[in-house]
């Protein structure tokens, strides 16, 4: 049975990770691995972890980065760690980031961090059980949180 990781963060304003683990769980049966970490830039190291030492086939990072500008230089780090982690161990770590100045009220907020985490989590069932269907959806404008903005016509 392939087993799914989920790394999030204390620093999140929205438990990401129980609406991944939620998505996941009605759409397949897989385990699910899940660790919490304080912040974003430990995401990378967690993920390294899920796979090389929990075995799992594929991790989801999940993060919310603040508004400021070093939140934005954070996020850049913790982005280039799990790129670092995914060819180091040549496994999909598929990051979620939600940045705080996203939503224009937090209620906005919530539902973007709600959605993105739940569409991404669909996109790790796809590319671990019916990658023919990313491949459809090549070119199609696919956005995860807000709508979709389609595909160019000639």
């Amino acid at each position: 049975m392939p087993t799914i990781g989920i790394a999030d963060t204390t620093f999140a304003r929205y438990n990401m990770g129980r609406a991944a683990i939620d998505e996941i769980q009605k759409n397949v049966s897989v385990q699910i691995k899940r660790v919490t970490v304080p912040g974003i830039k430990d995401l990378p190291v967690a993920a390294k972890k899920l796979i090389e030492e929990e075995g799992c086939d594929i991790v989801m990072a999940l993060g919310m980065p603040g508004a400021q500008q070093k939140d934005k230089m954070c996020a850049h780090e913790a982005s280039q760690g799990l790129i670092m982690a995914q060819l180091m161990t040549n496994t999909h770590i598929i990051e979620v980031f939600v940045h705080e100045d996203e939503g224009k009220d937090e209620k906005e907020l919530a539902f973007l961090m709600d959605r993105r985490t739940r569409e991404h989590a669909l996109n790790v069932i796809k590319l671990l059980f019916k990658p023919e269907k990313l491949v459809r959806e090549a070119g199609t404008g696919q956005r995860q949180g807000f709508e979709d903005a389609g595909p160019l016509r000639m």
